[in-house]
């Protein structure tokens, strides 16, 4: 008599054996690949290959189908995520008829690896009653993916994939590249290959076909990569959107000093609920909460810029800025970044202030909440000649309040602020130079009065204002664009936040209570 439980058993065995397979292989391809890749090579091609733990996490994402998958991953590297979705598909309770992976790569060393994980592959859904066909293509996927699209608006293939799994490649495209061409005869204007891989995706999905991509999360707000916001945004309807608690957790082995976000939306669908979820490293435990998509990508917000309030306290800064009465117009204020860009003035800079020349203030100048000008003997420039070809470079010798617009990782806060207060400087100066790594804040190019430069100051600095700024910048760069998109409080609270400041701005605890008393 035959024992069919332990019959059964087995074969469940063999079946979970064979499904971890392609992951465990890939997986393995991934560290051997590390070792075999040139670090220049790496850096050229942008190339950053996925975990296990984030892959499987990756493929947890999608919806389980019983149809026929056609899937897409390109920039597919030793195949780990197509692995991914492979080894979760077969772990559903109703598994798809059939997979057929779709995979771009052109590293040699890459390709290598991945025609053995497509048979790792194929051997995982062959145990689970899966049809699996492993298609490599080596084109390079902006191209290929252009041609693909183009053949669709001629009554081609057209969009042909149900799912795409995507870790894109990190790298900037040079605005008159072959690359670049292609993107904008594809209907495609970006300046970084992994938007540009992500967008060129998104439209070869069908309707409903859902994406899954890690990638920075510079477009989130970053002003290059708004018209990929709106594409994306117009397509697809976001589902999820997952960030790491720490910059560096994603990519743990390599040198990945971006933040990542990790996101799954599906073509066409309507706009309902996102969820929104954090957890400290892959593999973790993951936090979740559930918003409306007017939460994360506010519809009146001409940037579409995308804020990620993860956990609850995120959600209550995020309603305190909201509820702040006024934009940077209504206060009739502005706010714009330097005009002296120090390598195309150099011929005009001087290390030392002299009787020709006007200060040059640079961030090295910012110290305890305001300008502290001249800084002798270190590397930057302390003036700028004052002549007829620098006039348009200079601004009137008033009150501003100044940004950095580049912040070092180890900065406690993202937006840092100073008051340049005329003064503080000597005498009988008309204008002032600020330098292009400065964003400046003015009256229609006029100063400020000073008691509202230092309660705008204060409030900049606040942790208000920190904490909500990460919610939708993940990077070191304040841009002009991100300090107009906030919410101000009225000129009233800003004076009465100025009127506390002094000397010297206070500690962040105590600044941060001079901001709430007002804003109360």
């Amino acid at each position: 008599m035959i024992d069919t439980s332990a019959t059964r058993t087995t074969s469940i065995k063999r079946r979970r054996k064979a499904t971890v397979l392609a992951i465990d292989r890939a997986d393995a391809a991934r560290v051997e690949a590390n070792q075999q890749l040139d670090e220049s090579r790496r850096s050229e091609m942008g190339q950053f290959m996925t975990p296990a733990p984030i892959a499987n996490f990756m493929a947890s994402l999608f919806r389980p189908t019983t149809r026929d998958v056609r899937l897409l991953d390109a920039g597919a590297g030793v195949g780990s995520l197509a692995a991914a979705y492979v080894a979760a598909a077969c772990c559903w309770k109703r598994k798809p008829k059939s997979i057929k992976a779709t995979c771009y790569e052109v590293d040699p060393i890459m390709l290598a690896h991945l025609r053995k994980t497509m048979r790792a592959c194929f051997q995982s859904c062959e145990a689970n009653g899966i049809r699996f066909v492993g298609q490599i293509v080596e084109r390079d996927f902006v191209e290929a993916g252009s041609q693909l699209l183009d053949r669709g608006l001629f009554g081609g293939d057209g969009p042909q994939f149900t799912a795409a799994i995507l870790n894109p490649p990190y790298r900037k495209i040079n605005s008159a590249s072959r690359e670049r061409e292609l993107l904008r005869w594809a209907g495609i204007e970006t300046s970084n290959l992994y938007t540009a891989f992500v967008a060129l995706a998104v439209k070869l999905l069908e309707a409903t076909g859902e994406l899954v991509a890690i990638t920075p999360r510079s477009f989130c707000n970053g002003p290059y990569f708004k018209p990929f916001r709106r594409l994306l945004l117009g397509e697809t309807a976001l589902q999820q959107v997952h960030v790491f608690e720490s910059r560096n957790r994603a990519f743990s082995d390599d040198e990945v000093l971006q933040e990542n976000v990790i996101f799954h939306a599906i073509r066409g669908a309507t706009r309902g609920s996102v969820t929104l979820s954090t957890s400290s490293a892959p593999g973790a435990e993951v936090s979740k909460r559930v918003v409306p998509h007017e939460v994360v990508v506010m519809p009146s917000d001409p940037e579409a810029f995308i804020h990620l309030a993860v956990t609850e306290a995120d959600s209550q800064v995020a309603e305190r800025m909201r509820r702040l009465p006024c934009s940077l117009t209504g206060l009739g204020l502005h706010v714009s970044t330097g005009r002296v860009v120090d390598f195309r003035a150099r011929e005009f800079l001087c290390n030392d202030p002299g009787p020709a020349t006007v200060p040059l203030i640079y961030p090295t100048h910012f110290n305890g909440g305001y300008v502290a000008w001249p800084k002798l003997g270190g590397r930057k420039a302390n003036a700028i000649a004052d002549e007829d070809r620098t006039q348009s470079l200079m601004v009137p010798n008033e009150t501003y309040v100044l940004t950095k617009r580049f912040t070092a990782k180890e900065e406690r806060r993202r937006v840092v602020a100073v008051v340049y207060d005329p003064s503080r400087l000597p005498k009988d100066i008309e204008r002032v130079g600020i330098e292009n790594h400065v964003n400046y804040y003015h009256a229609n190019g006029a100063g400020l009065s000073k008691v509202l430069a230092r309660g705008l100051a204060a409030f900049l600095n606040s942790s208000l204002v920190d904490q909500f700024f990460r919610q939708f910048n993940g990077h070191t760069q304040v841009n002009a664009g991100d300090l107009r998109s906030l919410s101000y409080p009225s000129s009233k609270a800003l004076l009465a936040m100025g009127r506390k400041m002094g000397r010297t701005f206070p500690e962040q605890a105590a600044l941060d209570k001079i901001v709430d008393d007002a804003l109360d």
